[in-house]
This record gives C-alpha cells, structure tokens and sequence, in this order.
C-alpha cells in the first residue's frame, strides 16, 4: 500500500483509569506484539497509526494515554521503520547475560518466524537465543558464532570482518542452547556427529533478517555459526561501493556487452556477491532475460529469475547452470565458479552469445586467469571469453571523531615510493573513542584492483604468457589493489597498518 500522506489532528485527553492496579501513564508503552499487530504505536506525544490499524488498538492506546496526543498516519514501511526505531533502544539494549537463570527446559519444538522485538515471555533458554540474535542483528555483525569449550560457552560476533567476545560464561547450558538454534534452522537435533546447514528466517520490526547455519561437531559440543543477512539493505548503486569515476565507467562498458564473462575475485565476506548485483541492476531491462543460480539467494531481485543451488538432490552450480541454458537467457548470474564443470559450461554459454557473471576464489584479477587455468580450461578459451575481471577487499574506515593525523615515518615513506604513489605528507592513524568502541574504526571502505581483458592482454592469455608477465601488461601500479588501498590512506580514509593487514606488500 502506497504511504499516505502524513496528517495529524489533537486528540482529547483520555479519562484518567486505573486497570490491573497500573495507572495509564505507566502503561502508556504498548507492547511491541500488540502495536505492531494492530499498526498503532506511541511516540511521545504522537500516535503512530499505520495503514490497517484496528479500532482496538486505537481504543487501548487511547485508554493508555496521560493527555492529548497528535495522530499521525504512516503508510506500511514508515510505520514499519518506525516501530524498528521506538521498540530496539527498550528491548534489544539488554546484554544476553544480565539475570538471565537457566533452570527451566526448553520444551517447545516451534519453527515458527518470530520477530526479535517482541516481548519473549519463553524459557531462559529462549530468550538468551533471542537476544543474542537481537544484539548481532543490532551491531550490524556478519557472524555470530557459538562455541562450546571445557569452561562453558562462548559468543563472538564479527563486526567489520573482526571478531569481538559478546559473552562468556561457564553456566549456560550448551547443549539446550545449540539444540534451540537447530531447531529453528531446521535442523536434525538428534544428529550431533555430522555437520548440517540450515537457516532461519526472523524479523527485527520490519526488516526481514536471514541467517545461514553451519554446526560442527566439536571436542565440547557442536560448533554453531551464522552468517546474518539483512535483506532490508537493498542493493546498492556502483558509485556507492566505493569505485571511482573511471572504474564506474569500466564496469558499465562491460556489462554493455552482449556476450563473455565477467569475474569478481577475493576471500570470503569481501563483498562479491554485492557487486555482482549491482552488475545485474545495470544489465536489468525489460528486454533481457536474466537467470541466476545462486547458493544461496541471498537478496529478491525484481524482474530476476533466482533459483537455488540444493548438492543434495543434484542441483549444482553446473547442473543449474546448463538448465539456465535451456531458458532462453541474456544474462546468467553463476553464484561461484568452483570446479572444472561449471567453468567449462560458463565459457561454452559465453561462447553461445550470454553474459555470465560469476565469482572465482583467487588473490587478485590477475591471479583469477591463472585460477581458470588450474581448473582445466584452455588458454586459447580464456582468451575467447574472459571480458573482465574485479578484485576487491574491504578496509576498515578510520573513525571520524577520533583519527590521529602522523607525519610518515621514512619506513612508512618506503610502502608508497615502492608502488610509484606520491608520499602523502600526513598519514591517519587509529585512535579509539566512544563513538567507535575503542576500536579507531567505524565501518568499511572497498577497494577494487580491475582487469579488462584487451587485445593485448588477450593475445598474452593465448600465448600462456606468466603470470608476472600478465600483471605487467593489465595493470600499472597504482590500479592494483595495494595501490588502490594506500590511496586511500593518502585520502585519510584508512591507516597504514590496516592497508598492510588486508592487502600485503608483497613487492
């Protein structure tokens, strides 16, 4: 439903009344549950009222309230933002191990999704889950790991691709704890010999969440982590990755293209997946067909054909992908190029006349040739099909408020002057503050080192020219991703040792 337009109007002031023994200004709060399923929500003096809001929960926040209040009307995901905003700062600020007593079982076998905002009236058990998830989801965190020791239990999250201790304790019952996550991922909680993976789908008010779990058996117990998804960050624009002007323009010259490959490289958590998407929204037209095979379908792509790669009933990467052939496809999207069979289909649908996105596990977009060259393909087909290739690493960005402005030292001097990059004459260093929990840094920074596949470049694929001697030729200095990243601490964006941590001198 389309969002009205907001209008607001003064109420009278209730009868004061008594209920219960609570007076209305003490309950003048509404339960997370009650506003979010009757679309009604007090924000100081105002009411916020959604689009379905029912007459009981204008009549309940009416009887609530101390004195007039303004009505304001929302539509559904301004309501929705807003019941994110008012019931996280009560509910999720509490620490999971404050008070918490574990004497009672957990008897409920429920998959049900729930929202990590309501009030959990649930067994200790339950409600530490919750709000464990709560405080991952809350941080921003990409993982959130369980891991049972001699001592008890531990809780890490990884915030800014670091991981920080949450919680340790020698009292929680670790073996209820893992069984309630596997429960909701799905999971066989009688199996504790095997690995398994599932996923649990929850919401934080509006937001849709998805987490992925992996458990691992383990000396003390089975080993649980989460990757946490949050859908409701959309996709983002190329100008907003990070790139610069001239490397927007690459990207949108490649995916101009009607046929080839194009590649995007780095570790784990490196931001692959989000750049291939924001590949796919320039490619995403009306008169294009776009089929992707992804594992798993990590955002709704309007307009995209998604399917999900399952290994355990056949459907691979390769399997999917020569399906998508049959689908009269103009670009296909291959979640990850990880054997010799689905490389080969990509460059034989390349060959067809579609643009294959993929993803590669290699070191830098130089080094993603090589990487197709150990999984068995032919030069001369490398040549013939690869478009482009992008590398990328995530830097931590220097906390704004607290950031030490240094001189370089001579050593520091020698990290620039070896990559031909002017030596900047002041340098950032990390801090520590409030604002960014002691650690100098707040959020993360991309780099991009890119590699188009030109005539000359071409002709060294198909001569099985190094590759040193390849590298030499793609890229000058200052386009490879040590360059790109000691730009950006001459731009103050990151320090020094942190460029080194991810990238590496290795010249």
């Amino acid at each position: 439903m389309s969002p009205k337009a907001e209008t607001s109007r003064r109420s009278p002031p209730a009868s004061p009344s008594k209920t219960d023994g609570q007076d209305s200004t003490s309950a003048a709060a509404l339960p997370f549950s009650f506003a979010r399923d009757h679309q009604v929500a007090r924000d100081g003096d105002a009411l916020l009222v959604g689009p379905r809001a029912t007459s009981l929960g204008l009549r309940e926040a009416r009887r609530r309230a101390a004195g007039p209040f303004d009505i304001t009307h929302l539509g559904q995901d301004a309501f929705e933002r807003a019941l994110e905003r008012l019931y996280q700062s009560t509910n999720a600020g509490a620490a999971p191990d404050d008070g918490l007593s574990f004497d009672l079982e957990d008897n409920t076998g429920t998959t049900r999704q729930r929202d990590l905002l309501e009030d959990a009236e649930d067994a200790p058990v339950i409600q530490l889950v919750n709000q464990l998830l709560r405080r991952a989801v809350l941080a921003r965190a990409s993982d959130l790991h369980l891991e049972p020791s001699e001592s008890g239990l531990r809780v890490r999250m990884r915030i800014d691709g670091f991981l920080q201790t949450i919680m340790e304790r020698d009292d929680v019952p670790v073996r209820r704890v893992v069984s309630r996550l596997k429960v909701m991922a799905g999971l066989d909680i009688a199996e504790t010999r095997l690995p398994q993976d599932g996923r649990i789908p929850l919401r934080l008010g509006g937001r849709l969440i998805d987490t992925r779990v992996s458990s691992l058996p383990g000396n003390y117990g089975e080993r649980i982590v989460l990757r946490i998804l949050d859908r409701s960050t959309g996709l983002m624009d190329l100008d907003a990755l990070g790139l610069v002007t001239d490397q927007v323009a690459l990207l949108e010259r490649l995916s101009a293209l009607p046929n080839g490959i194009i590649l995007a490289t780095g570790p784990t958590g490196s931001g692959k997946t989000t750049t291939l998407y924001s590949l796919l929204k320039l490619t995403n037209h009306d008169n294009r067909n776009i089929v992707t095979v992804e594992d798993p379908v990590e955002y709704d792509l309007p307009g995209v054909n998604q399917s999900q790669v399952n290994a355990e009933i056949g459907m691979s990467f390769a399997a999917g992908l020569r399906a998508t052939l049959r689908q009269d496809p103009d670009v296909i999207l291959v979640g990850e190029i990880r054997d010799t069979e689905t490389a080969s289909v990509a460059a034989q649908a390349s060959l067809t006349g579609h643009l294959v996105f993929s993803s590669l596990h290699a070191n830098s977009s130089i080094g993603a040739i090589i990487r197709l060259r150990d999984l068995g393909l032919d030069d001369f087909l490398i040549s013939a099909t690869l478009r482009g290739v992008i590398a990328q690493r995530l830097l931590r960005r220097l906390c704004g408020e607290c950031s030490e402005p240094e001189t370089p030292t001579a050593a520091e001097a020698e990290h620039f002057t070896r990559h031909n990059i002017a030596v900047p004459n002041v340098i950032h260093a990390p801090k520590g503050c409030a604002s960014c929990n002691t650690s100098g840094y707040a959020g993360r920074v991309g780099i991009f080192e890119m590699t188009e596949v030109d005539d000359t470049l071409r002709a060294a694929i198909d001569g099985g020219a190094s590759e040193m001697e390849l590298t030499r030729l793609g890229l000058s200095e200052e386009k490879t991703l040590i360059g790109q990243a000691l730009l950006q601490v001459a731009a103050g964006k990151t320090s020094l040792a942190e460029a080194l941590r991810v990238v590496g001198d290795g010249a």
